[in-house]
């Protein structure tokens, strides 16, 4: 024989300390006795087989079916009924069914049961806390929704209305709401309703069902939640993952709210899945085509391209062919006229540039770039004007062990070897010459095609003189001072 639950015991389903003030409130701090605690553990029955209590869903096997309802055996000597109305076809003696616990009928030493998350019909006399009723709103209060269903009046605090704050409850008037019952007082004829509760657990059942199916490499539909200055939050259906900023797009994204809205629906692919953390990583550009595949086709070696700066590194300048597409532009391939020292030297980030493809790497995600062979070339016409035997104006830019490289006109450098600075054996290059130094030399060959012109100023300054001898000789004499008085020198 079963025994008599304890009147005692927590029942099931429940509302916070919260809930109970709003309602206290909404009606007007009426006394609700029998308010059940959200977090009530499961109530389980003195001489049931098993833990059977209320919420449960449980595989059941039918015994026999009536007008009455549908008999099913919960396992040892446990039966329960559940409303044959639920069916849509008659299940016949035999058939394995998932039903919900609801409550337990003391009268009838019978569970109650439903088919999950089916609406009951209720009527006063089995109206009872865990029932999934149907309820039309008639208006609202300060406080929520009122509601009924089967001729039963019933109230909705606003917290209970949506899994999501509610700003309006007037739009849900003249609807149908699917709720749980979470407080009967028949003393006070008041019961509460809570659509927020049956959300809650089809939105769990939807998020562990989820969960068992997702799988890290899958493409899924999601909604974006939130957007944060690293990322956004996407829901893919009960569960959400993290779209970080460097997985939204192959270009870059400086700013997630310019990329997406909440709201937005988008395509992600699971990126990664830590179950222990509850972490689910997504990314978008994954699912979007790979500027790179296109890269070696659209910009072959020698083309002409426009590009952005981006991005400034001592050894050259990173600029955006295409979104997703950088390519780099060493600090040597920058200038024809200029000996940089650093890129910013001669460039602006956010600066539009024409440059040529020097080289293309789909594989590695690399381009290489020239702006200066994009310009015409300073050495274009040197043969012609930088004829051998020709004395031109210069000014020395460097010296080396072997020599003075001399500027003749922005681009084009010459060099005189050691050899030539002097008719007379020189040790080093800088007791000729010194840089930044303007002379005169003579051009000895000049190979266009190699960039390349040789130089001497041998016999250029006659007499002994020299291009050092000169720019001592410029230079304005120190005066001698004078010894001071008293024999102080």
């Amino acid at each position: 024989m079963n025994a008599q639950p304890d009147d005692n015991a927590p029942r099931p389903g429940g509302i916070d300390d919260a809930l109970q003030r709003e309602i206290d409130d909404a009606l007007g701090g009426g006394s609700l006795e029998d308010l059940l605690e959200e977090s009530a553990p499961a109530r389980h029955w003195p001489g049931q087989a098993g833990e059977i209590a209320p919420g449960q869903v449980r595989r059941c096997r039918v015994a026999s079916v009536d007008p009455e309802g549908v008999l099913v055996e919960l396992g040892r000597k446990d039966q329960g009924v559940v409303p044959l109305e639920q069916f849509g076809d008659e299940p016949e003696v035999g058939d394995a069914l998932d039903l919900e616990i609801l409550r337990y009928d003391d009268g009838e030493d019978l569970w109650i049961l439903s088919r999950h998350g089916a609406v009951e019909r209720a009527t006063w006399d089995n109206l009872a806390e865990g029932q999934i009723v149907e309820a039309f709103v008639e208006k609202t209060n300060k406080g929520g929704l009122e509601v009924r269903f089967s001729g039963i009046g019933a109230f909705m605090p606003i917290s209970q209305i949506s899994l999501y704050r509610v700003e309006d409850a007037d739009e849900y008037v003249g609807q149908k709401i699917r709720c749980q019952v979470v407080e009967v007082n028949r003393r006070e004829d008041r019961v509460i309703v809570s659509a927020r509760a049956l959300l809650e657990l089809e939105a769990e059942e939807k998020r562990e069902k989820l969960l068992a199916e997702l799988e890290e490499g899958q493409v899924r539909q999601g909604v974006v939640r939130q957007v944060m200055p690293f990322g956004a939050f996407v829901d893919l259906g009960g569960v959400d993952g993290l779209v970080h900023v460097s997985q939204m797009s192959y270009a870059r994204v400086e700013d997630p709210a310019e990329f997406v809205e909440p709201g937005q629906t988008v395509e992600v692919m699971v990126l990664k899945i830590d179950r222990e953390a509850d972490r689910i990583s997504l990314g978008m550009k994954q699912v979007a085509p790979d500027p790179w595949d296109a890269v070696e086709a659209t910009y072959p070696p020698g083309a002409t391209v426009t590009a952005t700066v981006v991005r400034m590194e001592n050894f050259g300048a990173f600029v955006q062919v295409a979104d997703g597409v950088d390519a780099l532009v060493p600090i040597s391939e920058i200038s024809w006229t200029e000996r940089l020292r650093h890129p910013s030297d001669a460039l602006k980030t956010g600066e539009t540039v024409q440059a040529t493809v020097l080289k293309v790497e789909p594989d590695r995600r690399r381009m290489s770039l020239s702006i200066r062979q994009a310009q015409a070339s300073p050495w274009s016409g040197a043969a012609d004007r930088f004829t051998p035997g020709s004395e031109q104006p210069g000014r020395v830019t460097r010296i080396a062990d072997f020599g003075a490289f001399v500027e003749l006109t922005p681009g084009v450098e010459g060099l005189i070897h050691i050899s030539e600075l002097s008719d007379q054996h020189v040790r080093r290059a800088e007791d000729v010459v010194q840089v930044g130094q303007e002379l005169t030399v003579r051009v000895l060959d000049t190979d266009e095609i190699n960039r390349r012109i040789s130089l001497t100023l041998k016999g250029v300054y006659q007499d002994g003189q020299t291009p050092a001898a000169d720019a001592e000789a410029a230079k304005p004499k120190k005066k001698r001072k004078r010894p001071l008085r008293g024999g102080l020198d």
